[in-house]
C-alpha cells in the first residue's frame, strides 16, 4: 500500500505534499518493494523432508532450479530439471564438497541490490545471475554431537557454505526469500500463488528473521561444543539458543507471554518426552515436571522411587519395594500439598500405581514408561498428562544452567554433585546407625532439589517433613516439623512423623538453634555440609542432645 497524505490539512497548502509523496513512493519501490518475482531458486539441503514436492511446485510455477550434490541428485531422480551450482560459478565442486558455493557467482546473485544501477552493472559485467529464492538447511551438527560422535566427525559436520549463503540472502531480503525450515515451504508457495509467482516483503522479512536465528543457534551449538571439548567453563562469549517446541498459553502468570524451546540436548526429560494424553502443558507444568524428574533420577533404578512436586519443590519423596509402595510413602509426607501436583517415577508406571495415583487430582505423571494397564487407567482421566521419556537423566552428567538478570546472564555448571557414604565424616561422639546412615544419604539427595533454605526430615527412606525456601534455616526446620505433625494427623497418628527421623540441611547450620529445633522435632541424626565458623558449637550441641551428625563437605543451595 502506498503512502496516502491526509485528506485535509489546514496549516500547509496541498501542493507541498507532492514531492514528499513522490520521494516516499520512490523509496518504497527502490528499497522495500512489496513483491519480488521468483525466477531462480537455489536449493541445497541436508534434511530433504518435503524437498521433492517443493521442487516440483517451484518448477510448475516456472522457477529455474539450481542445486548442489545430493540435493541435485534427489531432484533429478524425481524427474526435475536442475542446473548445477558449477554452471553458475564456472568452477568445480572440490575438497569433498567443502568448496562449492563460496563464490562471487553465488553470493553476487544473492547479495546484489535489485534496482541499484551500480550493482546491476557489476552483475551484468561479471555474468552474475540473480538468485531470488534460497532454500538451505545445514549439516546436522547438533544431531551429530547428540549421538556422541568423535571429534573429527563433529568437525566435518560444521557447515560453512550454508550459513554464508543464508546470511547473505537474509541481509538482502528485500530481493531474496530465504528458507531454512521445511515447514515454511508451504507458506512460500502460498505467498507466491497470492502474488502472481512473487513473494511479499512481509514474508521475506519473517523468513530473514528466522534465518538469522537459525544460524545463531547453529553457531551457539558449535561454540558450546568447543567449550566443552576444551573444558572452558567460562568462554569469553557464551551463546544460548533453542528451537521452538511449543508456544505456551502464558508464562508463570496470565499476563506473561511464554514459549518452550529445546536445546538439542538428548538428556531424558520434558524436552524429549512423548506426551501420551492430556491437555497441553503450561509453563508451570513444564517447570515443575522437570524438577520432579530430576529429583527422582537421583535414585537411579536400583529401587522404586517416587517424587511428588508442587511449585518446583518436593512435597514428598520415597523409596519402596514397589512403585505403589513408594507412592504411598511419598504421599503420606504431605497429602494436602500433593493435590494438583506433579508425580515422577523412576520405573515403568504399572496398573497398581496408576490406580493409586488416580485417586487424587494430579496434573502430570512423568516416567520412563507405562504398561498397558496403567495407560488404560490413566486414559480415564482425560486432563491428566502422561509423559513417557524412555529413560532417566544422569544426575552426574555435565551441562550448564542459565538465568537472566538485568543486563546480563548467570551461567553455571549443573549441580552434578553427589555425596557417597565414603564422603561422609562423622563428627559427633555417636555415629549413625546403619538405618540412620541410609536415611541421611536419602535425605541429602532430596535436599539437593529443595529450594534453599532447605530442611528435610526422613525416615525409612521417605520424607516425613520438608521445609523449603525460607529466609531462616530455623524457620525451615519449624515448618518441616509442623508439616510432619500435619501429616501424622492426616494419617490418624498421634505422634509426629518426624519422631525418630533424621534431618538433612542443604547448607551448614550457622548457629546451633536450627539443629536444636530439629532435635525438638524428634530427629536423631543430622547430615549437613559443615564449614561454619561455629561448627564446633554446633557439634557440641549435637553431642549434648545425643544426636549423631555427619558432614558432607558439599552444599546444595538451590535458588
Amino acid at each position: 500500500m502506498g503512502f496516502m497524505p491526509p485528506a485535509k490539512r489546514a496549516i500547509a497548502p496541498a501542493f507541498t505534499y507532492a514531492p514528499v509523496l513522490q520521494r516516499l513512493v520512490s523509496l518504497m519501490t527502490e528499497h522495500h518493494s512489496p513483491i519480488r518475482p521468483v525466477r531462480r531458486a537455489l536449493l541445497s539441503v541436508s534434511d530433504k523432508t518435503g524437498l521433492i514436492d517443493f521442487g516440483k511446485a517451484l518448477a510448475e510455477r516456472g522457477v529455474q532450479l539450481v542445486s548442489t550434490g545430493g540435493t541435485a541428485k534427489a531432484l533429478r531422480d524425481a524427474g526435475l530439471e536442475v542446473a548445477d551450482v558449477s554452471d553458475i560459478t564456472q568452477f568445480p565442486e572440490m575438497m569433498d564438497g567443502r568448496v562449492k558455493t563460496l563464490h562471487p557467482g553465488v553470493h553476487g546473485g544473492l547479495l546484489y541490490v535489485r534496482g541499484n544501477a551500480t550493482h546491476e552493472e557489476a552483475a551484468n559485467k561479471h555474468n552474475i545471475v540473480p538468485i531470488d529464492l534460497l532454500a538451505v538447511n545445514l549439516y546436522p551438527f547438533e544431531e551429530t554431537i547428540a549421538k556422541g560422535a568423535d571429534y573429527d566427525t563433529s568437525i566435518e559436520n560444521i557447515d560453512i557454505g550454508g550459513p554464508a549463503m543464508i546470511r547473505a540472502a537474509a541481509k538482502n531480503h528485500d530481493g531474496v526469500a530465504v528458507v531454512v525450515d521445511a515447514s515454511d515451504y508451504g507458506a512460500v508457495l502460498a505467498d507466491m500463488d497470492a502474488n502472481d509467482n512473487k513473494t511479499s516483503f512481509k514474508l521475506r522479512q519473517r523468513l530473514a528473521a528466522k534465518a538469522y536465528a537459525r544460524t545463531a543457534a547453529y553457531d551457539a551449538a558449535i561454540s558450546n561444543w568447543f567449550a566443552n571439548e576444551i573444558e572452558d567453563d567460562a568462554p569469553t562469549y557464551r551463546a544460548v539458543a533453542g528451537t521452538l517446541a511449543q508456544t505456551l498459553r502464558y508464562g508463570e502468570n496470565p499476563h506473561q507471554n511464554a514459549a518452550f524451546y529445546t536445546t538439542g540436548d538428548n538428556r531424558p526429560g520434558v524436552a524429549t518426552a512423548t506426551q501420551l494424553q492430556g491437555k497441553e502443558l503450561s509453563y508451570n507444568n513444564l517447570n515443575d515436571t522437570d524438577a520432579a524428574f530430576e529429583c527422582v533420577a537421583e535414585f537411579g533404578t536400583e529401587q522404586p522411587a517416587v517424587a511428588i512436586i508442587k511449585h518446583a519443590n518436593p512435597c514428598g519423596v520415597a523409596l519402596g519395594g514397589s512403585l505403589a509402595e513408594a507412592y504411598e510413602k511419598a504421599l503420606r509426607c504431605d497429602p494436602v500439598s500433593a493435590f494438583g501436583g506433579i508425580i515422577a517415577l523412576n520405573g515403568t508406571l504399572d496398573g497398581a500405581t496408576a490406580e493409586k495415583i488416580s485417586g487424587i487430582f494430579t496434573e502430570v505423571i512423568i516416567a520412563p514408561d507405562a504398561d498397558d494397564a496403567a495407560r488404560e487407567i490413566i486414559a480415564k482421566k482425560k486432563n491428566l498428562r502422561l509423559l513417557i521419556t524412555g529413560g532417566l537423566p544422569d544426575p552426574e552428567a555435565k551441562g550448564f544452567t542459565a538465568k537472566t538478570v538485568a543486563g546480563g546472564m548467570l551461567v553455571q555448571s549443573r549441580d552434578a554433585g553427589r555425596v557417597m557414604p565414603a564422603d561422609l565424616k562423622v563428627v559427633t561422639k555417636r555415629a549413625p546407625s546403619e538405618q540412620e546412615m541410609s536415611d541421611l544419604l536419602f535425605a541429602f539427595r532430596v535436599a539437593k532439589h529443595v529450594k534453599s533454605n532447605a530442611i528435610i526430615y526422613a525416615k525409612d527412606n521417605a520424607t516425613v517433613g520438608i521445609g523449603a525456601g525460607q529466609m531462616s534455616r530455623v524457620d525451615s526446620s519449624r515448618i518441616a516439623a509442623r508439616k510432619s505433625e500435619d501429616a501424622a494427623r492426616e494419617a490418624g497418628l498421634t505422634e509426629a512423623l518426624a519422631k525418630g527421623s533424621v534431618v538433612a540441611s542443604d547448607a551448614f547450620f550457622p548457629f546451633a538453634d536450627g539443629l536444636l529445633s530439629a532435635a525438638e522435632a524428634g530427629a536423631t541424626a543430622v547430615i549437613q555440609p559443615g564449614g561454619s565458623i561455629r561448627d564446633d558449637e554446633v557439634i557440641a550441641a549435637a553431642d549434648e542432645a545425643g544426636l549423631a551428625m555427619v558432614l558432607t563437605g558439599m552444599r546444595h543451595f538451590r535458588h
